[in-house]
Order: C-alpha cells, then sequence, then structure tokens
C-alpha cells in the first residue's frame, strides 16, 4: 500500500498558520526518525533495532539483571554510530526555531533518542525522556558513582571503579520508569502547552504515546510529522504531515 506524502504547498500552507499564531509554549516530541537522516536507525520501523529477526529479547531490566553484557552487546554497537553521526537539518530547524520564538515564550523538547544530536544542533531546553547513550552509569542504585560521559563502545560489561558491580548505559530500558527529573518537567511542559509538534515518532511506546492527549487537554494545537501514518490514527493529532523530517521541518518551520 502505497502512502502519499504531504505537499510542499500544503506544508507551507500550514507554515502560514503556524506563523500567524501567537504561541506561548511550545512542546516539541522527536522520535527515533527524526535521527535517520543522520545515519542511525529507527527503533520500531523497517530494519528497526527491535524489530530485527534475530533479535530474541528486548533490552530490559531482567535482561540487564541476569547479564548486563548481553544490554552492552546491543547497545555499544549503537553507541560508535552515535559518536560520528551529526545533527542534520530537522535538528537544525528546531534549535533555529527555539532561537527565534524570543524572550517570554517557552520552548521545551522531549526526545525519546539517546544520541544527544538535539544538544549538539544548539537546542536549550531539551528533556532526554530515555537517557543518554554518550553516558554510562552504574547499575548499583546504592553506588555513590554519578553518571559520566564514556564514548567506548563496550560489547562487555565493564566493572564500576567505585562498587564493583557492573556498569550500564545510562539509558531507560524496557520495563523501566522514565528518570524523575524527566517526567516531571514533560508533564509541567504539557500543562502549560498551546502548540505541541511530534516528529519521528511511531506514538506507540508509553507514557510518550500519552503526551499529545495531555497537550490536547490543556488546549494545544497538535501536529504530527512523520513518514508514516499512524495505524490507527490518533485522534488527538488535529494534523498529520507525512515525509521525511530533514525535508518538512525546515518548510514548516521557515527554514526554506
Amino acid at each position: 500500500m502505497s502512502v502519499s506524502l504531504t505537499s510542499d504547498a500544503e506544508v507551507v500552507a500550514l507554515r502560514a498558520q503556524l506563523q500567524a499564531g501567537s504561541w506561548r509554549h511550545v512542546v516539541v516530541l522527536t522520535g527515533a526518525g527524526i535521527s535517520v537522516a543522520s545515519g542511525l536507525p529507527t527503533y520500531r520501523g523497517p530494519g528497526g533495532l527491535w524489530t530485527r529477526p534475530d533479535l530474541e529479547e528486548l533490552p530490559n531490566a531482567d535482561m540487564l539483571a541476569r547479564d548486563a553484557s548481553r544490554v552492552w552487546s546491543l547497545f555499544g554497537p549503537l553507541r560508535e554510530q552515535v559518536r560520528t553521526a551529526m545533527p542534520n537539518a530537522a535538528h537544525l530547524a528546531l534549535a533555529r526555531w527555539e532561537e527565534r520564538l524570543g524572550a517570554g515564550r517557552s520552548f521545551t523538547l522531549l526526545t525519546q533518542n539517546v544520541d544527544g544530536l538535539h544538544t549538539r544542533a544548539g537546542s536549550r531546553d531539551v528533556v532526554e525522556l530515555h537517557g543518554s547513550l554518550r553516558h554510562t552509569r552504574c547499575s548499583n542504585t546504592r553506588c555513590s558513582l554519578a553518571p559520566f560521559e564514556d564514548s567506548v563502545a563496550h560489547t562487555q560489561a565493564p566493572a564500576c571503579p567505585a562498587c564493583g558491580q557492573p556498569l550500564r548505559p545510562d539509558l531507560t530500558l524496557f520495563e523501566e520508569p522514565l528518570p524523575l527529573d524527566a517526567e516531571w518537567k514533560a508533564k509541567h511542559a504539557l500543562r502549560e502547552c498551546d502548540l505541541f509538534l511530534a516528529v519521528g515518532t511511531s506514538g506507540t511506546v508509553s507514557p510518550a504515546s500519552n503526551f499529545v492527549r495531555g497537550a490536547k487537554y490543556a488546549g494545544a494545537r497538535t501536529l504530527l510529522v512523520n513518514l508514516t501514518p499512524m495505524q490507527p490514527r490518533h485522534p488527538d493529532f488535529d494534523v498529520e504531515i507525512l515525509g521525511r523530517a530533514e525535508h518538512i521541518l525546515p518548510l514548516l518551520l521557515g527554514e526554506a
């Protein structure tokens, strides 16, 4: 079944509507689709990390407890890809949009991604919902070791220098709760949101999948930019724009 992408003329018309609005509290949610043009894989799309036929088990808290090296065997190679990836036109368009909004307006970028590309693109108010693959922490929650920057593509779990327990990527695994500070910032931003834009996300991973509902409850205008349509369509999105994020966002946000 072929998908009809949103035309440039339709995107330009939407841009005029956005520019005419006096948005004061903008919230953006991004998923793996925004980083595809930077050479990084999606998670659930075609060829995604979690749809590989050889993947017998998703990386979750139970896997970490049983065998931390299995977790590293999945994320170590991805860390090397993240290390060499560069922000693309979609990341840059969001950073410039935030800069243009100016004083008196809030802009919160919630990302499900762990690649750090939004920060590298220049976005300032970034909430990393699932942590950062560019950092490592101890798996022992009582350990005094603080998370630290780490670019080594481990495939075996190194030992913590403070307590001897296995180190782990500083990520939120399946069946783990979001970091408390990230969850608080997300909820606070959504309570005041008047414009909500989701980009490159399947809309299936909770709790981020519920964010548009929170934004809609707050009275926000809601838009989705994705390469493929939501199945089924989420009723809380006012507009669905289909296309590559690196093409759509510069056009939609006044960059092209």
